[in-house]
């Protein structure tokens, strides 16, 4: 695990005596992504730095990595799980490897197959390969998205980086992408491609791109989300899912270095801690909780662990800690991330980084197997199916006209209205409307449907919650719960792994008829049948919170002064009218309505604000920050 910063362009005609020394300082920013390591490659064309934290042999893993007498040049971030299968694939058709490394597989076989190379990995990742023949620059993401990439293509130079902090330290733009704004108020994060920054895009999971010198970069998808559902005996699927998730559990947990897992109460990180458990008996478990009653799952997972037989060590995080450290949480974020969620993982991550190096966890099984509440809506709305349009259009005109907090308002309104125009992924902070009453300079023509029509286009034909999983794993899988999991714990040098999020895994999930996944009134129906016996019962049927945070009560109370201090102090006014932001504050401390989330979008990005426009904050790593993450290694 690691991180990454590359360069190219003609050196030879474009001059910068300085270019060096940027390089280094674009390489520092990222330390915390990899204490262990540091290595650099420089010729006529390209610049690649990296920094590695080592989980399987330091010494054969160094980069950049040449091969083919330096004929190409690597640098690479995550981990490739089948690697040594590919690697006895490779010796058997007569290649010599120098090293016993994943990045050295990858290099090889992309000398043999080209941009194919994509097609044969199973893991997570983002590597650039520089080809001096050739002179070609090939940058590629692993399908889900779980490793970052960021790049910025400007006067026939493209950078690419693990973070953006690393682009963004050389680029003077202090201005705020309003396409992204109003973007980020709908979904509470900066939909891919998209950042907060003008002229850096993420390279989207799935794609790789391409980039030779003096012509422009071209991208191309590798991998598509599809669901194919197979009707079969309901015993069959969950012989699959179990098979395909030890078997997933078994690979990811690969290493040279300790191994934990994250644990919640739920039936997710349950069940890959059940499994990873099976393989490591000494597997510690990590779990984080709040004081306020009714937002802890810690007791849940204490009793969890108990019953496995395994050890669980718990977090639990106050308010002023929580208020204290979320500048320093949003550096590392790169971008505004408004779900409060984020924050506790932070402190997790941080209790977990000393006792282990890597962790796993159990992202995606939601968006794989039907997990969230809302993928039940279909059957529930099916009602107005049976109702004539022009009688649901008037039932559509009235609901909107009804006062907010009317019973039925939201029913009707969400069973008038189309799914391609009411469904936007798993959070919806603020309509249009409000966005307009909220910015200065609402822009019309880019709503938040310009972000996932074109997921509802490619979706056609599949039934609502196929439908609805697909603008997930799209949007808010990528977008807030793979992004959070990155950056919380790359914060404190410790590498998640997500073994529901493997293309085995979700080749078994994508057979799963919709009705298995939503049957008997509940979630992911077939993945807790495959968990019984393997899962504690007291986890089976509970409702996942998901590290719950107590914001709206904190809002209230110990948080009220903070954020009015905040939206007071913040010089956003050429974004926001912040008359209504202060409403929102005295409504929701009068308890007229809960806006919790809603002013939690406006706080982050505000927090985000004073970091990266107004740069309040510097977090930009010393040498004695470099001595403390090599520390905490060795």
């Amino acid at each position: 695990m690691c991180g990454f910063v590359g360069c190219i362009f003609d050196f030879e005609q474009q001059k910068d005596i300085m270019w060096e020394e940027n390089f280094y300082q674009m390489n520092n920013q990222i330390i915390h992504r990899g204490p262990d390591d540091e290595g650099y490659f420089f010729d006529e064309y390209v610049s690649f730095g990296f920094r590695r934290l080592s989980i399987i042999d330091i010494e054969s893993g160094h980069q950049p990595l040449s091969y083919e007498n330096d004929r190409y040049w690597i640098i690479f971030n995550g981990e490739i799980y089948n690697y040594l299968e590919l690697r006895e694939e490779l010796i058997k058709d007569g290649l010599q490897l120098e090293t016993q490394s994943d990045t050295e597989v990858i290099i090889a076989i992309y000398s043999r197959i080209r941009e194919r190379v994509v097609e044969k990995l199973r893991g997570m990742f983002a590597f650039a390969i520089w080809d001096k023949q050739e002179k070609e620059l090939f940058v590629a993401r692993d399908p889900f998205g779980i490793k970052p990439l960021f790049y910025m293509e400007k006067s026939d130079r493209l950078f690419v980086a693990s973070e953006k902090k690393s682009i963004l330290s050389i680029l003077e733009n202090d201005r705020v992408n309003q396409e992204s704004l109003q973007h980020y108020l709908t979904f509470q994060y900066v939909p891919e491609p998209l950042t907060m920054t003008n002229d850096i895009y993420k390279l989207e999971p799935g794609h790789y791109m391409k980039k030779r010198i003096g012509e422009p970069i071209t991208i191309f998808p590798y991998w598509k989300v599809h669901f194919q559902p197979v009707v079969k005996d309901e015993v069959a699927h969950v012989y699959e899912i179990q098979n395909a998730l030890y078997d997933s559990v078994e690979v990811h947990m690969r290493s040279d270095v300790p191994v934990g897992a994250f644990l919640s109460g739920g039936i997710d990180s349950t069940f890959i801690a059940a499994i990873a458990k099976e393989f490591n008996p000494n597997l510690k478990t990590f779990s984080v909780g709040f004081s306020h009653e009714g937002f802890s799952e810690v007791d849940i997972a204490k009793e969890t662990a108990s019953k496995l037989g395994i050890e669980n060590i718990s977090y639990v995080v106050s308010p002023e800690e929580y208020m204290k450290e979320l500048p320093r949480i949003m550096w590392h974020m790169d971008d505004p991330l408004a779900d409060p969620a984020a924050i506790p993982l932070y402190f997790i991550a941080r209790e977990a980084r000393k006792h282990v190096t890597v962790v796993l966890s159990g992202e995606g099984a939601d968006e794989l197997f039907g997990g969230y509440n809302i993928y039940r809506e279909p059957e529930a709305l099916k009602v107005f199916e049976q109702i004539p349009r022009p009688i649901n259009n008037l039932l559509n005109r009235v609901a909107r006209i009804l006062p907010e907090g009317v019973k039925g308002k939201s029913f009707i309104e969400r069973g008038t209205t189309p799914i391609e125009k009411r469904y936007v992924g798993n959070a919806k902070m603020f309509i249009e409307e409000e966005k307009q009453l909220l910015l200065n300079k609402y822009k019309s023509g880019i709503e938040y449907t310009t972000v996932t029509s074109k997921y509802f286009e490619q979706s056609k034909g599949y039934v609502p919650v196929n439908q609805m999983q697909y603008i997930d794993i799209h949007t808010w899988l990528r977008g807030d719960i793979l992004l959070k999991a990155d950056k919380m714990t790359m914060a404190h040098s410790l590498e998640l792994r997500v073994p529901f999020l493997d293309r085995g895994v979700f080749e078994v999930a994508a057979k799963i008829p919709p009705e298995l996944k939503t049957a008997s009134q509940t979630t992911k129906y077939v993945l807790r049948k495959a968990a019984e016996g393997i899962v504690p019962e007291h986890v089976l049927h509970r409702k996942k919170l998901g590290f719950p945070v107590p914001i709206r009560y904190w809002l209230k109370n110990e948080m009220y002064e903070w954020a009015f201090n905040l939206i007071q102090e913040s010089p956003t006014e050429y974004l926001f009218d912040k008359k209504v932001i202060f409403q929102l504050l005295e409504d929701h401390y009068k308890g007229k309505r809960d806006y919790s989330r809603k002013l939690w979008t406006l706080l982050s990005f505000m927090i985000w604000h004073q970091v990266f426009i107004e740069q309040k904050y510097d977090f930009t790593p010393s040498m004695e920050d470099k001595k403390e993450a090599v520390s905490l290694i060795h």
